[in-house]
């Protein structure tokens, strides 16, 4: 039997193939093959929407920062972000913080201003 992804929408595990498309029996969500290979790559912030390369993000928790006095406080807006999709450590975004300077964030911890 092969393995088939599970559905996006519900997480069922019984989906099937059907031509082109994914199948999900239980919520009747269908998507393409290439739109899954496509979802892999893609970074999201907290509130799921999806991160582009130059976007600006706010801060959404206090981050504390080794080797500095002070940390970023909750609210902070970071400009022209750079994504980095395979980050081992997780650290998907690399940017630079006013009084901070280069450094990489988690985009669990920023939302898309």
């Amino acid at each position: 039997m092969e393995n088939y992804p599970n559905c996006p929408k519900c997480n069922s595990e019984y989906t099937y193939e059907d031509g082109t498309l994914y199948v999900c029996p239980e919520c009747a969500h269908e998507w393409s093959q290439t739109e899954e290979a496509i979802e892999e790559n893609v970074i999201r912030d907290a509130n799921g929407n999806i991160l582009n390369d130059g976007d600006a993000v706010t801060v959404i928790k206090d981050l504390k920062v080794k080797g500095a006095s002070s940390s970023i406080k909750i609210g902070t807006k970071v400009k022209s972000i750079r994504l980095v999709p395979d980050a081992a450590d997780g650290h998907d975004i690399e940017c630079k913080i006013d009084g901070f300077g280069a450094m990489k964030l988690k985009s669990s911890v920023v939302k898309k201003a």
